[in-house]
């Protein structure tokens, strides 16, 4: 079963996510909150698979509530999806920052809502669609990020940057192997590779770092 923590300010908001949830065989909503620092303290003590978190909450707001919970200081951080009805880029790109492993919009249904929950769940990252693209290519704005983009520590092999530009246009891992006729394993193995080599903490980051050095255009 994949253990869920909902937060969020409106309570009918969590009792859809919840009603959503809590239909599917794999997955158990173990806690719902209404504020951040609940989620904070909830998370800690139940150690969900996943914790969804609104980002507008009283005490603390969703993206803080992330960078406590996944954030690069962190040294057991657990999986973080936000799940927002705002569709801005600060809001995005402050949330990856902070260790988020997906970011999806309130109206992206109820498909989209369990998918996020087992693609974080397994590893994999789930962005809204209408925002993937845009998020990735303006990571933090164009050109300046590109010359900041750190280099790996050694060379990616030519089969890691195919997986790697699969990854930035947003294919799960799945997805990949069957695009690069891959098994499963082997593109995890390539992903955790890469990792090492960017400095990247998961398939988020490494995406974010391929449209910043210039390996996506």
């Amino acid at each position: 079963m994949i253990r869920v923590l909902i937060a969020d300010d409106q309570e009918m908001v969590r009792m859809g996510f919840r009603m959503i949830l809590d239909a599917q065989d794999d997955i158990e909503v173990v806690a719902d909150v209404p504020d951040g620092v609940s989620a904070v303290a909830k998370a800690r003590e139940l150690r969900p698979d996943v914790c969804l978190l609104d980002i507008r909450m009283p005490g603390l707001d969703g993206l803080e509530v992330t960078r406590q919970l996944a954030g690069p200081d962190v040294a057991d951080p657990l999986k973080v999806v936000v799940v927002t009805t705002f569709d801005l880029d600060e809001y995005v790109h402050t949330a990856l920052r902070n260790g988020a492993s997906g970011f999806l919009l309130k109206d992206a249904g109820p498909a989209l809502l369990i998918e996020a929950v087992r693609a974080a769940e397994r590893g994999d990252a789930l962005v809204s669609p209408q925002i993937t693209v845009r998020l990735l290519k303006h990571f933090d704005g164009g050109t300046t990020v590109k010359r900041e983009a750190p280099a790996p520590s050694e060379p990616l092999t030519a089969r890691e940057l195919d997986v790697v530009k699969a990854a930035a246009r947003g294919l799960t891992n799945t997805e990949i192997g069957a695009e690069l006729f891959l098994s499963l394993s082997t593109v995890k193995t390539h992903l955790a590779s890469v990792q090492g080599k960017v400095g990247a903490r998961n398939r988020v980051e490494i995406a974010a770092w391929a449209w910043r050095s210039g390996v996506v255009d």
